[in-house]
This record gives C-alpha cells, structure tokens and sequence, in this order.
C-alpha cells in the first residue's frame, strides 16, 4: 500500500477516535443539566412560594391597619353619638358604623383567609426545600462522578492528540494539506473505504478502472463523486 495512504488511513482513524469522545463529553453535561434543570426548576417554585407568602403578608399588615382605622372610627363614633340631638344624625351615624363594621368583618375574613393560604404555602415551602437540598446532595453526587468520567475521557483524547501530532509529523505537508481540505467538509469520512466497488462515503459505485487503482494502493485515489480518499480494508485484502 502506498506509504502516504497508509498514513492518512491512520490519521484518519486517530481523528475518528478522537471524535467519537465528543458524544460521551455531551452525554456526561446531560447527566449534569438535567439535575440542574430540575433544581432550578424546584428554585422557582421556592422562589414562587417565598414572593406568594411576602405578598399576602403585606396584604395582612395593611387589612390590619385598615381595622385600627375603622376601630378609632368607632371610637369617635361613640363620641359623637352622646352630641347627637336629632334622629337624622343618628341614623347617618348608624349608617357610618354599620359601613364600618361590613368592612372590619371583611377584613377580619380576608386576614383569616390569607392567613390559612400561607400557612399551606409555608407547608409546601418547607416541603420544596427539603427536597431542593437533596436534589443539591444529588447535583454534588453527578457532578462529581462527571468530572471524573471527563478527566478520564480529557486523559484518553490527550493521548490521542499527542499520537496525532506524532503522525502528522511525519506525513509530507503537501499530503497532509490535501487530508484536511477534504476533511474540512467530510469530516470524519475524509478518508473511507470501498466495499463492494462502491465508495462508503456517499455509497456512489466506482467504475472499474477506480476500482482497479484502489485494490492497486499504489497511489491515493480520489472518490470521483465525492472526493474522498478511498481505500481498500485488510480484512478486504485477503478475502
């Protein structure tokens, strides 16, 4: 087999291995965002609950400012009945106290109500954050087990660059040049082989005289549909 296709055959295959990492280095973030989304969802919930409870507390504070009001009111109401001299003063009077007294109960209800409300928030609050610091337990447990499976993974692709750089080295600059063009577009299919006198980059069959000059090797031969570098496998060889 001709030395530089030799070469590009296993810088080709240097590349797809160091490639094939990409996925597993996505699928261990995976195992991490997916904990985080749901902690960052539960934190919104929280969020919710604490900004829910804050809101009803300053309703309750202000129904409650609104009862000393209404309860100073009646005080002075209570004053102002012992000057009454007439029946029409009166019954303005008693009209005032009973407005009065309409919204000290509804006041009093509302203060109950929200009251109740936030005691059930407060409940689910308690509840939401429980489970928040074991998703956190959980986030530290994935996070960690991740970065180790990276490391391991960071370790091994460090290898394989140091092996590539080895390799590239030692190819012809006029060659190598030619590999990455071709695999700027084609990627990890730069370099393909040719199996059942077709090309396994676009699949396309290759007239004879191609196929003679890849069973041949003598030369890097060209996918005349695509491009790509093709090559005949071993396992091809001495079928």
């Amino acid at each position: 087999m001709n030395k530089h296709l030799h070469e590009l055959i296993e810088l080709s295959k240097i590349d797809q291995a160091i490639d094939s990492y990409t996925p597993q280095l996505e699928a261990a973030d995976k195992k991490v965002a997916k904990v985080q989304k749901k902690i960052d969802a539960l934190q919104g919930e929280i969020d919710g609950l604490n900004k829910d409870i804050t809101d009803n507390d300053e309703k309750i504070k202000a129904f409650e400012e609104q009862l000393s009001v209404l309860n100073q009111q009646l005080a002075d109401n209570a004053k102002k009945a012992k000057e009454i001299s007439t029946e029409k003063e009166m019954k303005a009077l008693s009209l005032e106290e009973d407005i009065a007294k309409e919204k000290m109960t509804f006041a009093n209800e509302e203060i109950e109500r929200l009251q109740s409300v936030n005691e059930t928030k407060k409940a689910l609050l308690e509840e939401a954050n429980e489970k928040l610091e074991e998703l956190m337990a959980t986030f530290n447990s994935v996070n960690e087990e991740v970065s180790a499976e990276k490391a391991e993974i960071e370790k091994a692709k460090a290898e394989l660059f140091a092996k590539r750089q080895e390799l590239s080295q030692k190819i012809e600059q006029k060659v190598l040049s030619f590999y990455e063009k071709i695999r700027v577009w084609a990627g990890n299919t730069a370099v393909v082989p040719v199996k059942k006198q077709a090309c396994y980059g676009c699949y396309m069959k290759l007239n004879d005289k191609t196929y003679a000059e890849v069973i041949k090797g003598e030369e890097i031969v060209n996918c005349p549909h695509c491009g790509r570098i093709l090559y005949i496998e071993r396992v091809t060889e001495e079928a």
